[in-house]
């Protein structure tokens, strides 16, 4: 997660309790999360140090940049956005075609760990894998 907007301190604090991800074409987690799963954080170069459980996911393709502005104007506060931030992310995401929203449940601080992405690519933002295990660098 990008560091400087202070998404998983938002986490953390339970101002956020929505992680959404935007997509011009389906892509993981699109389609592969599930509620009961677990969710671990990092923020861009450095150690995962976060987890909270996925309590609900929504879905949502064909988006429109009416329905863009809908989503954000729904659920942006869930997403830890505030009111005058909207617009920006409008602007970020208003020629996606593809929205997740993974509503999140008890997060938690984890003892920090390095992940190893060799074989998902370094610029990975969402990995999927069946356990943490399989990507906790030794």
């Amino acid at each position: 997660m990008k560091k400087s907007w202070h998404l998983t301190e938002r986490i953390l604090s339970g101002k956020k309790t929505v992680e959404s991800r935007w997509y011009s074409s389906r892509r993981a987690p699109y389609g592969k999360i599930r509620p009961g799963e677990t969710v671990y954080f990092k923020d861009s170069g450095e150690p995962v140090a976060l987890k909270a459980k996925v309590r609900k996911v929504l879905e949502f393709s064909g988006l429109t940049p009416k329905k863009v502005r809908e989503i954000l104007s729904r659920y942006g506060k869930m997403d830890g956005l505030r009111k005058d931030e909207i617009p920006k992310f409008f602007g970020l995401f208003r020629s996606k075609k593809y929205c997740v929203l993974i509503f999140l449940s008890n997060p938690a601080k984890v003892k920090p760990f390095e992940i190893g992405k060799r074989g998902f690519g370094n610029m990975s933002a969402w990995i999927c894998a069946p356990r943490i295990q399989a990507l906790r660098r030794q």
